[in-house]
């Protein structure tokens, strides 16, 4: 299941589902709404911060620790990679895999780079 989440204060969890590339907020608290997927058969969770996407600020960290404590299923971290220092702390936070765009498509990083510096941190790489 791909989430595009943002944070807002009008859900319990503080986190909101979106659509249409984060324009549109609904209603379900995204945490809730990742615990519900995951019950109805979801094998894993692409989740994009709608706030962080774009930022190359890095991951957002506290997004990528709640769902991974709500959902058994592999977590794929979307939105705000710009460094190679961004990769491994979103692992760290419990990621299963890092999703990264920009940085590849404008050549400001290799995947090449960004696997060595995530092994560099101890991190289990594909090679």
């Amino acid at each position: 299941l791909s989430l595009d989440v943002k944070r807002a204060a009008s859900t319990p969890s503080g986190f909101v589902v979106t659509t249409h590339g984060g324009r549109t907020e609904t209603t379900l608290d995204a945490l809730d709404w990742a615990r519900e997927a995951v019950e109805r058969g979801a094998g894993e969770l692409l989740v994009n911060s709608i706030d962080a996407d774009g930022t190359k600020q890095g991951f957002d960290l506290e997004l990528v620790r709640l769902m991974r404590e709500v959902a058994a299923v592999p977590v794929i971290a979307s939105g705000g990679a710009g460094a190679l220092e961004h990769f491994a702390p979103a692992v760290e936070a419990g990621a299963d895999a890092v999703l990264a765009a920009s940085v590849f498509h404008s050549g400001q990083l290799t995947v090449g780079q960004v696997k060595d510096a995530m092994a560099a941190e101890g991190i289990e790489v594909r090679r």
